[in-house]
């Protein structure tokens, strides 16, 4: 007996194979995502997935722009939610970021899948750019910098937290270390040096 997919939109079911995808980068890795393997979870047929993402190479730039947003819109929420203040802002932005790093391990494996793919380059400069200008409007009111001083600054914050998540994902560091890490980075970087 064969099965039959539900009628969705266009739209609908492309969340529908994302959605699908995430739940194979988690139990399986990114290696096990292929568009095979995505029509076979998804339970549709192989020409609908081609459809949508045409190849693995279209397939998993579009997946990891929509963890990355998934991402970044945390964070925004925890900064508009924040008390304005300098070192809850700097809070908030770390206890998102980590939550993040930590509830989305397929963010990093896909990010891994990608290496080398020149597309996806110019996907992670977009998005650095993206949370860099998240961050550093949230933090301008907090400091004495010139914003493209601090834009700069948050750009070296969020390579630190980078390598942090890092620490964390891999049992070498705590939730509340990882926070308190690039909390203090990020209050230690709002003002401008007075020794110059």
């Amino acid at each position: 007996m064969a099965t039959t997919s539900t009628r969705l939109s266009k739209q609908a079911r492309r969340e529908q194979l994302l959605n699908t995808a995430v739940t194979i980068v988690r139990t399986q890795g990114a290696d096990s995502l292929t568009l095979v393997t995505l029509a076979e979870a998804a339970g549709v047929s192989r020409p609908i997935v081609y459809d949508h993402f045409g190849t693995r190479p279209g397939l998993l730039p579009a997946l990891y722009r929509r963890l990355d947003g998934r991402h970044r819109a945390a964070i925004a929420e925890a900064v508009r939610e924040a008390a304005p203040t300098a070192d809850e802002v700097a809070r908030v932005i770390s206890a998102a970021y980590f939550a993040c790093a930590t509830d989305m391990p397929e963010l990093g494996a896909i990010s891994a899948a990608l290496k080398g793919n020149p597309e996806m380059e110019a996907i992670r400069r977009e998005m650095l750019g993206s949370c860099t200008d998240l961050m550093a409007a949230a933090l301008l009111p907090h400091s004495g910098l010139a914003p493209e001083v601090l834009r700069l600054r948050c750009v070296g914050m969020l390579s630190a937290a980078e390598a942090v998540a890092a620490e964390l994902n891999q049992g070498r560091a705590s939730a509340d270390d990882a926070v308190t890490a690039l909390t203090d980075l990020i209050m230690g970087g709002l003002n401008a040096r007075t020794d110059r």
